[in-house]
């Protein structure tokens, strides 16, 4: 066996891992159907078996020569099992559970499914992309609760979002961000939670990538003066808009971790937009700056430490990081100056601002027709509580005053533990704001161990306003 210097794979799997001889890439259920593709092998002819989860014998649902298969008259809200097999050759096992999706469904991980295990086991960090080519390109990486957390897939579509299909798969990739800066794709990442930061480029469309370039380490440990035990520190991300201003491409992070006193220090990185982003040295990082609880305007219950940051330029041509802030008693986030006259030095804590989806992922765009700033983000009610079960587009003229266009997802009727809609990445295209969610619905292991990856349309966005 021969070392290995790559990133991505069809399929990525560990040594010794049972990954089955015919690879499932891809799983879409519905109310009554469960749709899923698979990678090609030399078969002519494939047939495709299912159950009830735990219940009787496998049935045959029918055969075909293409590589993928809808298994249709099945029973809403039901757990199925289903695998395909060619000959000797057959795959792993798979899980699904029926019930109404929706947008378009970009890919599906049942909570007790182990294909990924050796990663995670929930689907997470929406990435969306319109590649130079027309087709857009979505990704999300697979996580759990002290798991690996190292893996990230891709897929495609070629017709705006209406179907998807299965591209390629990147490891080590976590928390990454699909971009293109000059024409050409890049992902930026980190190799796991608090690993080191990473960035590759695919000139095929995203089939392949380079071997990743490592722009910044991570994943280190402080000793705790008080418990005497070492917790560990390091990069912290989330798959945020790149931004062009003043000849500068800045993205926005984090150093730092839940399990430390101070949290999550905020930074960017930059580098000059002629400088080649596979260059280390082309980048650089400002210094992080720790939170203070008696900076003004923050809140009495205000947890230390900002994270996932959004960066916006301001009506006065200031660029700000936007971050989101963990209080319950106020609706705030918290503005921090970019220094764009020096690139290494620290962000300056500017002013908190009003806004009333606070406890979660956002992202901020500026529409480059009206002006206008706007984001959609888990908006927070207090009565019924919400969660992230209610999302919304906001809208805000000057980025300090924020007020609600209208709920574009709202499910507030049910229980706020087992349904998410949360993390989104959006991008305006023309009349329309097109966006990829990290989704928790129909049996989800949680509102935030979400199941689905999922893609919507808001057609003519604009108009909303007025209504």
């Amino acid at each position: 066996m021969k070392g290995q210097s790559t990133w991505s794979y069809a399929p990525f799997a560990p040594l010794m891992w049972d990954a089955g001889d015919i690879y499932i890439c891809r799983v879409a259920p519905y109310e009554t159907s469960i749709h899923f593709e698979w990678l090609a092998t030399d078969a002519d002819e494939y047939r495709v078996f299912y159950r009830v989860r735990g219940e009787g014998e496998y049935v045959c649902a029918g055969s075909t020569a293409a590589c993928e298969f809808d298994i249709r008259g099945l029973s809403i809200d039901t757990d199925y099992e289903f695998f395909v097999c060619a000959g000797e050759k057959r795959s792993r096992i798979r899980l699904a559970r029926c019930g109404a999706s929706v947008g378009s469904v970009v890919n599906y991980l049942h909570p007790n499914d182990e294909v990924y295990a050796f990663s995670g086991r929930f689907l997470c960090s929406p990435s969306l992309v319109r590649h130079p080519d027309g087709y857009l390109l979505a990704a999300m990486d697979v996580f759990a609760p002290e798991a690996p957390q190292n893996l990230s897939l891709i897929f495609r579509s070629d017709d705006d979002g209406e179907s998807w299909h299965y591209v390629s798969e990147l490891h080590p990739c976590f928390w990454g961000k699909l971009f293109v800066h000059r024409g050409v794709l890049y992902m930026l990442s980190v190799s796991t939670e608090y690993g080191d930061l990473l960035i590759g480029k695919s000139t095929d469309g995203g089939k392949t990538f380079s071997p990743p370039v490592a722009l910044l380490r991570g994943f280190s440990a402080i000793l705790s003066p008080t418990s005497g035990k070492f917790r560990r520190v390091g990069i912290h991300k989330n798959p945020q808009n790149l931004v062009l201003h003043k000849g500068r491409l800045y993205e926005t992070l984090e150093w730092g971790s839940w399990n430390v006193k101070f949290r999550h220090a905020a930074m960017v990185m930059s580098m000059d937009e002629n400088d080649d982003p596979m260059r280390p040295e082309s980048w650089h990082f400002s210094e992080p700056v720790k939170y203070d609880p008696a900076w003004e305007g923050t809140a009495p219950d205000g947890i230390a430490g900002n994270l996932e940051g959004t960066l916006c330029v301001a009506p006065d041509g200031t660029l700000y990081n936007m971050m989101r802030y963990q209080t319950q008693s106020e609706k705030k986030i918290l503005a921090y100056r970019v220094n764009t006259d020096d690139s290494d030095a620290p962000l300056e804590y500017s002013h908190a601002v009003e806004f009333p989806a606070n406890l979660s992922k956002f992202m901020i765009k500026r529409d480059p027709i009206s002006g206008r700033y706007y984001s959609i983000a888990c908006r927070r009610i207090d009565e019924p509580e919400t969660k992230r079960n209610l999302l919304s587009l906001l809208t805000s003229e000057d980025l300090e005053h924020w007020e609600l266009v209208c709920d574009l997802i709202d499910r507030r009727e049910e229980d706020p533990e087992k349904i998410g809609f949360q993390y989104v990445d959006f991008e305006i295209e023309g009349e329309d704001l097109i966006y990829l969610c990290r989704t928790a619905i129909n049996g989800a292991n949680s509102f935030h161990d979400a199941n689905y990856s999922t893609f919507h349309r808001v057609k003519k966005f604009r108009e909303l306003l007025n209504r």
